[in-house]
């Protein structure tokens, strides 16, 4: 897939003005990566989800705008190595004096992760999908590790994966991954020592300063997810024993590859 590029400069408020209406904000009130996205509705009624790099101050994590913003670049590169439906490409890169956005169509589905303090509440998303009848949740999950299957061919390792890079669709059950910009292409070794992401998805490697960073953290990251969003409320099930696998504290102790998982899951689940 190509991605147009436009070059605009002025400001991101003007290159965002430019596309349309802004139905829905997403800035600090709902994450902390110091990216501001909007919900666009353009001139046709087509509505687009806009993501940009922020005001021109650090993240909470350190990331200056500049740097949020090649992350953006980033990540509209991952979205082009398949064509897998769990990913939403992007479809438009605007260049602005302050930073590049990105642009790309709007899905319905709401943000499977939950604040810590709303965990256990019925009503957030995080809950509904964990009770949603098994073959719908192994169904989801599957579709997730079958996009890092395609992104691992191209070569991407995954960065900052948890839930709330996952949004689902309750009325038509699809599952859609975002957030790349902590995508990397090629295994690398770990020179910060604690790496963007979520304790609860996070390899031990992904804080261990040194440690080689490669397609086996992507299987602990996946492992993590089917355990969190699956196995905490089916403790029984017959994947018990994959993520079991995948999680594992050493490396060399897992499945060696995104595939090497997907097709031992594909192999034991009764709700394919």
């Amino acid at each position: 897939m190509t991605i147009e590029r436009t070059v605009t400069g002025g400001t991101l408020t003007d290159a965002v003005d430019r596309i349309g209406e802004v139905f829905a904000v997403f800035d600090s009130r709902t994450q902390d990566s110091g990216h501001i996205s909007y919900g666009i509705r353009d001139g046709s009624g087509r509505r687009w989800f806009v993501k940009t790099p922020g005001v021109d101050a650090l993240s909470p994590g350190g990331a200056s705008r500049a740097e949020r913003s090649q992350a953006l670049v980033l990540s509209a590169e991952v979205s082009t190595a398949t064509r897998h439906a769990a990913l939403v490409p992007v479809e438009r890169i605007v260049e602005t004096d302050e930073g590049a956005l990105t642009v790309s169509a709007w899905f319905d589905g709401e943000l499977v992760r939950a604040p810590a303090g709303l965990r256990d509440d019925p009503a957030q998303a995080f809950n509904r999908f964990r009770s949603l009848p098994t073959g719908a949740i192994v169904a989801a999950l599957d579709s997730v590790v079958d996009l890092h299957v395609d992104l691992a061919a191209a070569g991407w390792i995954a960065g900052d994966f948890y839930d709330g890079c996952l949004m689902y669709d309750f009325t038509a059950g699809v599952i859609k991954v975002m957030d790349f910009e902590c995508y990397h292409r090629g295994p690398y070794v770990n020179s910060t020592g604690i790496l963007p992401g979520s304790t609860r998805f996070m390899a031990p490697e992904e804080s261990t300063r040194g440690a080689v960073i490669d397609e086996r953290t992507t299987v602990f990251n996946l492992g993590r997810m089917i355990q969190v969003l699956l196995l905490d409320r089916n403790p029984d099930h017959p994947t018990r024993e994959i993520a079991c696998a995948a999680t594992r504290s050493n490396p060399t102790d897992r499945p060696g590859s995104v595939a090497g998982l997907l097709g031992a899951w594909r192999s034991i689940s009764p709700d394919r």
